[in-house]
């Protein structure tokens, strides 16, 4: 990957340059799915932590967990959950931003003072698109996209999956030198300057 092609993954829509990774281990939990499809998203997010060479963990100690992922029917579901509003400010608005977007995914970050990923809150809403899709797919798709912060455009072009000649959906090979580069304990937790992509891509070169 070209350290432009990189600077373009992490460049927002009003231009600035925003990286960051998970500075703690990422203490998962998942809400609104079966056992069989929980053990599946806990595996995708183990299998990135596994490639990046960051820990997983059962709590976190000052949390309790870090990562909450919801899959649900419809956006207001949401509004009924204890103590989201809480976690998240302006939740309602947010939901009533969500709906009239009709969304169906979205990710919130929240940050320590080194600038490093504390939390990330992911939400999945299974309308029609997404019932469509295997759950395998959009376990692994999800756990990309919390691994880092990524622009909030950086994947309306082309997903962070690929398919193998088999038919199987896997990781794009890109992405996920990309991923296991940004971790390098060499470099920062977190980055806002666009020469940062210069360093990325040197250790992405090296992975690939």
């Amino acid at each position: 990957m070209t350290p432009q092609e990189i600077e373009a993954l992490f460049t927002r829509t009003d231009g600035s340059y925003a990286f960051a990774r998970w500075g703690r281990p990422i203490a998962p939990v998942v809400f609104g799915v079966e056992d069989q499809t929980l053990a599946v998203v806990k595996g995708a997010i183990e299998a990135l932590c596994h490639l990046a060479g960051h820990d997983i963990a059962e709590t976190d100690p000052e949390l309790g967990v870090n990562l909450m992922v919801f899959f649900l029917r419809e956006w207001d579901e949401l509004r009924g959950v204890p103590d989201l509003d809480r976690l998240i400010p302006d939740l309602a608005p947010l939901l009533d931003r969500l709906e009239g977007i009709d969304a169906n995914q979205y990710r919130i970050f929240r940050f320590d003072e080194a600038g490093a990923i504390r939390a990330a809150f992911v939400f999945v809403r299974m309308d029609a698109e997404m019932s469509k899709v295997p759950a395998e797919t959009i376990a692994l798709a999800q756990a990309a996209q919390t691994m880092l912060l990524w622009s909030d455009q950086a994947f309306t072009d082309r997903s962070t999956l690929a398919q193998t000649p088999s038919g199987a959906v896997v990781l794009r090979p890109d992405i996920g030198a990309l991923i296991r580069a940004a971790y390098d304990p060499v470099l920062p937790p977190s980055a806002h300057d666009p020469s940062h992509a210069l360093r990325l891509s040197a250790r992405v070169g090296a992975a690939l």
